[in-house]
């Protein structure tokens, strides 16, 4: 039902973003997807790759703070209020996201919506009631 997520904490400095990227693509890992967030002194940055466990190793080996975390995956229609019709089900069962990023594909007529979900069984619940597929870990990966 997952999705594993990465998230490098990393210091809010000119150059530290750089130095991360650089690493992904010194060791051929692609990123899927990426969210960056901000704080006054440290930066958060998720991360969906096409190989975690070796991404995850290659940022430990090299000196940052990383932590696994559970997302969900939902493919969305690339549509005015294709969206909407996902958030308003979480939101009808009182389903919290806590946090959410999309990813787009070229030549699709569908995008990717990652979510951070605070009750997974009741997202799950209501994901089922409501026909709405989670795209499983490989399926990221590999697109």
């Amino acid at each position: 039902m997952y999705t594993k997520q990465l998230c490098v904490f990393i210091e809010n400095r000119k150059g530290r973003l750089a130095e991360v990227t650089r690493l992904l693509a010194e060791h051929k890992i692609n990123i899927r997807a990426m969210s960056l967030a901000d704080m006054p002194d440290l930066g958060v940055l998720r991360l969906i790759v096409d190989d975690r466990v070796r991404c995850l190793q290659a940022l430990r080996d090299h000196g940052f703070a990383v932590q696994e975390a559970d997302v969900i995956a939902v493919e969305i229609q690339d549509e005015p209020g294709g969206l909407h019709r996902i958030i308003e089900v979480f939101d009808r069962d009182n389903v919290n996201i806590e946090y959410m990023y999309t990813f787009f594909r070229k030549n699709v007529d569908t995008a990717i919506v990652v979510l951070k979900i605070d009750n997974a069984a009741q997202a799950a619940e209501t994901m089922r009631k409501n026909a709405i597929s989670i795209l499983p870990e490989d399926a990221i990966q590999n697109l």
